[in-house]
């Protein structure tokens, strides 16, 4: 057990110490890889905010269907 701690800490030592010497990648992404990065990530957040509304707006619409039927049989309709 000790011995895997020990290689684990040398590893994230060295991982640590590795990031001090990073470069920039001065790497040049064109217009269209850039709209379609906006555009997917666009997408995710819509789908998120979509995704959420269906669960909670149908269990409330189904609540409000159950109450108004409920209403009109107690009114004798």
């Amino acid at each position: 057990m000790k011995r895997h701690r020990s290689s684990a800490l040398i590893i994230c030592m060295a991982v640590f110490l590795l990031s001090f010497f990073a470069r920039n990648a001065e790497a040049y992404i064109g217009p269209g890889t850039g709209l379609t990065a906006i555009g997917a990530f666009l997408a995710l957040i819509v789908g998120v905010l979509v995704a959420i509304f269906g669960f909670v707006w149908y269990p409330v619409k189904r609540l409000l269907r159950k109450n108004k039927r409920r209403s009109k049989s107690e009114d004798g309709g």
